[in-house]
């Protein structure tokens, strides 16, 4: 059952990875006051399980806080010179990262399938 297990554990960190990056892509357009932080995009500490017993969310990481300093006159939280603080979160960077995180869910979720199907396999031959 290790290989289940490992697999599990590698699940439950891409499904972690898979929210954070969607808080990030959800927060990309988030406009803050420009005397406050913008919106800190979130990267996971992974680290291997004592024992070789698969992988764990460590921590989370945050982004700059400083962002960036946009120019938007109409945004209703814009300073009075019309600026307002957004997050430092490169959309491009954050899909790819997304497509990586999702294949490898179905990669791991692959692994629980046929590892299933393996220990099945080997019940029915000592059945029989």
């Amino acid at each position: 059952m290790d290989a289940i297990n490992i697999a599990a554990t590698a699940l439950n960190t891409h499904q972690a990875w898979l929210n954070a990056i969607s808080n990030n892509i959800a927060n990309v357009n988030t406009a803050k006051p420009a005397s406050g932080n913008a919106f800190q995009a979130e990267y996971l500490a992974v680290q291997e399980q004592a024992g070789n017993d698969g992988v764990a969310v460590t921590g989370v990481v945050h982004g700059d806080p400083k962002g960036r300093l946009v120019y938007d006159p109409t945004n209703a939280v814009a300073d009075k010179d019309g600026y307002v603080r957004m997050p430092d979160i490169d959309l491009g960077e954050q899909m790819s990262t997304l497509i990586m995180a999702q294949r490898g869910y179905q990669a791991n979720a692959a692994v629980v399938d046929r590892a299933k199907t393996t220990y099945e396999a080997a019940l029915q031959i000592g059945r029989s």
